[in-house]
């Protein structure tokens, strides 16, 4: 059961400060809505359900955020007209910005304005996200393992059977050279594979230092442009006052080129659209197991497209190796992401639907000191 949240209209002064502390600290989130359903106040929960800071949201009105016809809308105006608290459980909210959450809700008038309503939203599946983090390093660690034996028990014995090829095809008649050149090509299409896996294999500490993530998304976007999705409708909703990345420039220059490049390969021809996206998101705490630590990854960056969504039967595997839906594809794109935010501390997820598939990158900040910097720590 939901327990009621009591909202408090403190005295000018300190009592702000507490006030705003108390409604930061809850896990759960709590948006005020006026007489016009517009956002008047928002806690650091809410900043991160509705996928924007504070400033951002506030004087908002929630039809921009929500179909006019969510639930949610009722729950206000029964709130209204009865004066009562209302509570309604395993509700779905569902939107592009949003993504789909399944949700209980409480909505109450504010005692001191009637005009305002306190809502409260609930998070029914906090464990699920959890448990797909845990899986994503997982799948990274048993790539960098792979990569490891790959490189040192596959490649020389491969280069023992394209040599013995090459001398058989000196004396051998035209049937048996396209034998040889059949052995010869397969050998280096597996060390090319074998290639591709060193990527993952571990070179020492990871160089970071203070990265502007929106020059790395400009660059992303005209590669784009100019290559691989040139057919391609491209959106930018950037926050202007987010603050430098803690990571490596090229690093992340490849991840995001790898989910943009995932993204147009899945976007519709005609239509195709493709959202990068950017936002502070103060709540964001994540524990780091086997510590009692937490991580904070204020930091969010969105890849959104309006393709035909990721087939339930991998969707639970996605980062996981070898995995891919692309008759041609390797499976191993994804799960490079995911080593390399896993690497840089962050966390990576993904929501996918007919129409609308977003990958979620959060990352941590970097320290003001660091302003400035190259990606790399001198």
């Amino acid at each position: 059961m939901v327990e009621p949240v009591v909202a408090i209209r403190p005295k000018a002064g300190a009592a702000d400060v507490d006030a705003d502390s108390i409604l930061n600290a809850l896990g759960t989130a709590v948006v005020v809505v006026d007489d016009a359903n517009a956002i008047v106040q928002v806690n650091s929960a809410g900043e991160q359900f509705l996928q924007g800071s504070a400033a951002h949201l506030k004087g908002k009105p929630l039809a921009e955020l929500l179909p006019v016809d969510n639930p949610l809308f009722s729950l206000i105006e029964q709130v209204r007209e009865e004066g009562n608290a209302v509570s309604e459980y395993g509700v779905t909210l569902e939107s592009p910005r949003i993504g789909r959450h399944f949700v209980n809700l409480q909505a109450t008038l504010l005692a001191d304005d009637e005009d305002l309503v306190v809502v409260t939203l609930q998070q029914r599946s906090i464990a699920d996200k959890i448990d797909r983090q845990l899986t994503h390093r997982g799948a990274a660690r048993s790539v960098t393992a792979m990569a490891s034996m790959l490189a040192h028990e596959v490649k020389n014995p491969l280069s023992g059977i394209r040599g013995a090829a090459q001398l058989l095809e000196q004396n051998s008649s035209p049937a048996d050279r396209r034998l040889t050149e059949l052995i010869r090509d397969e050998a280096d299409r597996i060390c090319e594979l074998v290639d591709r896996m060193d990527a993952f294999s571990d070179s020492g500490p990871l160089k970071r230092g203070a990265v502007n993530i929106h020059q790395v998304l400009d660059r992303v976007m005209q590669l784009a442009k100019n290559g691989f999705g040139r057919h391609l409708r491209y959106i930018a909703e950037f926050d202007p006052s987010l603050p430098p990345v803690y990571g490596n420039r090229d690093q992340l220059l490849q991840v995001f080129l790898n989910l943009v490049k995932n993204a147009a390969e899945a976007a519709p021809a005609k239509g195709g659209e493709i959202t990068l996206e950017t936002a502070y998101q103060q709540g964001v705490r994540f524990a780091v197991v086997g510590t009692n630590s937490r991580m904070h990854l204020p930091l969010r960056v969105s890849v959104k497209d309006n393709g035909p969504g990721i087939p339930e039967d991998i969707k639970g595997y996605l980062f996981d190796p070898f995995v891919t839906s692309k008759p041609n594809g390797s499976g191993l794109g994804l799960a490079l992401v995911a080593k390399i935010i896993g690497d840089h501390g962050g966390v990576i997820e993904c929501d996918s639907q007919p129409r609308r598939t977003e990958f979620r990158v959060m990352l941590p900040m970097a320290d003001p000191a660091l302003a400035g910097g190259d990606g790399e720590d001198s």
